[in-house]
């Protein structure tokens, strides 16, 4: 097995299976990035042109509803309709090393100037270590000029947040990228960081469509976060009761 295989199910020109614009939502805090891609694919109807597998990804393999294993991988999904052609990278996992983790994103730049990429868009979580009544929506370029296209949308920019940097495929492809002449945005919905917080990629969602262009209806991840904070809102409940039957029982 190769270190990085790519396999593409279409065959055809840049023109036919590319496209300018490639979001990439891998896993990461909250699982914001990863919720916020699927969904608008899942919603889209958007077609999987390409898998990409890897020795740098964990050594194990995904079990399915019937039982049936597979290896874990990445994906490149693609949309096209009314003008508009949105390419996106999901998948499984991120790398489990350092040196992983720029390889890969290195064959993602790869894949991606090969379709004719000229803008990425990353997206992922801002973990705060707090629930978030209103998830803010904090971004990062690689180009400076590129800050006038997103703020007007809302994309706060603060000093020293995130204070670490970007770590993974949402910061490598905008540093990587810039070195290739790509264009890149970084998009993080502000996160408690302990649960997938579907409100804060309900947030980076509606930012994301404004910048493509291409309307997602938001409806479905705003009622699985309401359902979330239903289930959060009980466990605090029962979480209070506890807490005072305990005190009445030492009282």
């Amino acid at each position: 097995m190769d270190d990085i295989s790519v396999t593409f199910f279409r065959e055809g020109s840049p023109e036919e299976i590319g496209g300018p614009v490639l979001i990439e939502g891998l896993p990461g805090i909250g699982q914001v990035g990863k919720l916020a891609a699927e969904y608008m694919i899942e919603t889209l109807g958007a077609e999987r042109i390409a898998e990409i597998n890897s020795i740098f990804f964990p050594p194990q393999v995904i079990i399915d509803e019937k039982g049936v294993t597979r290896l874990v991988r990445n994906e490149i999904y693609r949309y096209e309709n009314d003008g508009k052609t949105l390419l996106f990278l999901v998948g499984d996992f991120q790398s489990t090393s350092g040196e992983g983790h720029y390889l890969l994103t290195d064959e993602y730049l790869n894949i991606a100037e090969e379709l004719g990429v000229r803008r990425i868009y990353t997206l992922g979580g801002f973990g705060v270590g707090h629930l978030v009544e209103e998830p803010r929506v904090l971004g990062a370029v690689n180009v400076p000029e590129l800050r006038q296209d997103i703020e007007p949308l809302g994309v706060v920019f603060e000093r020293d947040e995130p204070g670490g940097g970007i770590v993974g495929a949402a910061g490598l492809l905008l540093g990587l990228g810039a070195l290739r002449g790509i264009e890149g945005i970084c998009l993080m919905g502000e996160t408690s960081g302990y649960l997938v917080d579907p409100k804060a990629a309900a947030k980076v969602l509606a930012i994301l469509s404004s910048l493509t262009g291409v309307s997602v209806d938001p409806t479905l991840l705003m009622e699985r976060a309401a359902e979330m904070e239903q289930a959060i809102a009980a466990m605090v409940e029962h979480q209070e009761r506890q807490g005072e039957d305990e005190l009445r029982y030492i009282g």
